[in-house]
């Protein structure tokens, strides 16, 4: 079962987080990268790159150590949802990072997310 992280709740060691990336686009776009980062007190579940089908869209997707990247060949006009499964790995309050977005034939199609702080309480 889904919950949201709140200050009342926070994630504790060795829960799984599910990072799910909503992407609002008013036109189509061709040759998209989007790239998350993340808090160091999280791990990846699944480090395996790869191509993925979700909701109607594929894309390949890469994960490394800070941050996932997303290459996305056609980005269709629309609402877009990117999901993938983190674990807390240590306690602590960490700086999230930032999502960033931008075309990569066309720069000034760009755009990103405002940074979140997260804890991560001990079991």
């Amino acid at each position: 079962m889904l919950e949201p992280l709140t200050a009342a709740a926070p994630l504790r060691v060795g829960e799984a987080l599910i990072v799910r990336l909503t992407l609002r686009t008013d036109r189509a776009l061709e040759y998209v990268h989007l790239k998350d980062q993340r808090a160091a007190g999280l791990e990846l579940i699944s480090q395996v790159s790869g191509y993925r089908y979700q909701g109607g869209l594929g894309y390949y997707e890469s994960p490394r150590d800070a941050a996932t990247n997303f290459f996305i060949g056609s980005l269709p006009k629309g609402t877009h949802v990117f999901e993938y499964r983190l674990r807390a790995a240590q306690s602590g309050d960490f700086s999230g990072g930032l999502s960033q977005i931008q075309c990569l034939y066309a720069p000034e199609f760009t755009s990103h997310s405002v940074g979140q702080r997260l804890r991560i309480g001990a079991n």
